[in-house]
């Protein structure tokens, strides 16, 4: 269909009244992985936020369409059951409420009714076994005591759980280490993978390649102060690695 994609127009967004995004152009298309670069500070997680209908970020011009459906008119809420999740950056702690009771009533919000508490628990047992994780992970406090790893993996299998359309992952790769990382990497590669994930697109936000290094980019974006200043393939990734955006600033000055 020709709507399908989940496309940004001119995106303006200000957080305490100061503009961070100053005209965002993107669409990522059903089953395929874009990656956001840019240094600290460019306004990516601003992005994301915006996107998912934070209270704080008023989006002051432009517009966002998930496969059709105006996204800036909708509740946060309804933002999700439309299609769209964000994996957070640094992702909360929810003592006394476990694993599995939160999955099955983040299930529940997007899609009433659609699975009886039998086939529910058999299909996130399937997601853990496709992500390689332990089932005593249901009976845990959700991300209570979890090393960044673990809170990572979890956010993957709500990931899993739910099959969204499109998936926003702000920063997945914030402190972990190699282990961490790679088993991330490998969890996102696997929901690619699947039946219901093949057809999921992702916008990996990130401020080092380093994950890219385990999920492959068809398409690679970099924003600066705002802006989206150059879009490439997975070789824009590779040369960010080697020069940083110190060349991409040069370039940027140089053209204009």
């Amino acid at each position: 269909m020709a709507d399908q994609g989940l496309r940004i127009a001119d995106l303006h967004c200000n957080v305490a009244g100061n503009e961070i995004l100053k005209g965002i152009d993107l669409m990522v298309e059903p089953g395929k992985v874009h990656a956001l670069m840019g240094p600290n500070g460019s306004g990516k997680s601003t992005l994301a936020f915006s996107l998912t209908g934070h209270p704080q970020y008023q989006v002051t011009k432009g517009t966002v369409a998930l496969d059709g459906t105006d996204l800036l008119e909708l509740a946060p809420d309804k933002r999700a059951r439309a299609g769209l999740f964000l994996s957070f950056q640094y992702p909360a702690a929810i003592p006394g409420v476990k694993v599995a009771n939160f999955l099955h009533a983040a299930r529940q919000a997007e899609r009433p009714g659609d699975l009886p508490p039998a086939k529910f628990r058999a299909l996130l047992l399937e997601k853990m076994d496709l992500l390689g994780m332990d089932p005593s992970f249901m009976g845990r406090y959700l991300n209570d005591g979890f090393s960044g790893g673990e809170k990572k993996r979890l956010e993957m299998l709500q990931l899993a759980v739910l099959a969204p359309k499109y998936a926003v992952l702000d920063e997945t790769d914030s402190g972990l280490d190699v282990d961490a990382l790679k088993a991330v990497g490998e969890c996102i590669a696997a929901l690619r993978a699947s039946d219901e994930g093949r057809n999921t697109g992702f916008l990996i936000i990130t401020h080092y390649p380093r994950i890219l290094q385990h999920v492959a980019p068809d398409v690679v974006h970099v924003m600066i102060d705002g802006r989206i200043v150059k879009t490439g393939d997975a070789d824009l990734a590779h040369r960010i690695e080697r020069e940083g955006y110190d060349g991409i600033r040069e370039e940027i000055g140089a053209i204009a």
